[in-house]
């Protein structure tokens, strides 16, 4: 059974190398591309303000922020969760070169980016010239973007795992934003044929006549062949 994990984050900037940190970490397990229902989901108390274009995307204030645990804190059952998964990620670099700055800040080592999925790069191959943004995908794949009124961790990987099943080659089983999967199973029933004897079907002479006048005008009809 593959199992895989769906990531994404929220952060306060667009780059760790100029200080930004990561604010929210949003799991999705999948076996075999199907959300289980575990997932995992934190807060982060950057130590750092929002930057505004970040606080407008996602909602999240610094205020929100205010005695929510540090990365270092939640850094194990991060790891513990993910474990040596493949993680699944709507353009990898970025999450990826946030995660790994966040984990050797604080002694851990990194990530090797072999472990990643890039959907975006997915999609761009699957659909050249087209958006592959995470709500443009969605709409392609008629996925319900009702409740993505804010960009949030956890929702939007909930988002990419639909988006990520439907790169891989569409819907085999049924599946929700709740991780609840619905196995669509088909019912194999025997079908019992009932024999009947054959019936006899008496021609009269005026359809025999009738018939023999009709295969006369053929040329070279099955009729003579058969006769001959």
């Amino acid at each position: 059974m593959t199992r895989q994990i769906v990531l994404d984050t929220e952060t306060t900037g667009l780059s760790f190398a100029a200080g930004h940190r990561i604010v929210e970490i949003g799991c999705v397990e999948l076996k075999n591309l199907l959300p289980t229902g575990r997932t995992f989901q934190t807060y982060l108390n950057p130590k750092r303000p929002m930057d505004p274009g970040a606080m407008k995307v996602s909602g999240i204030t610094d205020e929100s922020l205010i005695g929510k645990p540090e990365f270092y804190q939640v850094a194990d059952n991060f790891l513990s969760f993910i474990e040596d998964s493949d993680l699944v990620i709507h353009n990898a670099p970025f999450d990826m070169g946030f995660l790994n700055g966040e984990l050797t800040k604080f002694g851990y080592p990194a990530i090797p980016m072999t472990r990643a999925i890039d959907t975006v790069v997915m999609a761009r191959t699957k659909f050249p010239g087209s958006p592959a943004n995470l709500d443009a995908l969605c709409r392609r794949f008629e996925i319900d973007l009702s409740a993505r009124t804010k960009h949030g961790a956890l929702l939007d990987a909930q988002l990419l795992a639909e988006v990520y099943l439907q790169l891989c080659g569409g819907r085999q089983q049924d599946l929700d934003l709740n991780g609840q999967s619905t196995t669509m199973v088909q019912e194999n029933t025997e079908t019992i044929r009932t024999f009947r004897p054959m019936r006899d079907f008496q021609l009269s002479s005026e359809e025999v006549e009738k018939h023999e006048a009709f295969v006369a005008k053929i040329k070279n009809s099955l009729w003579d062949r058969a006769a001959s």
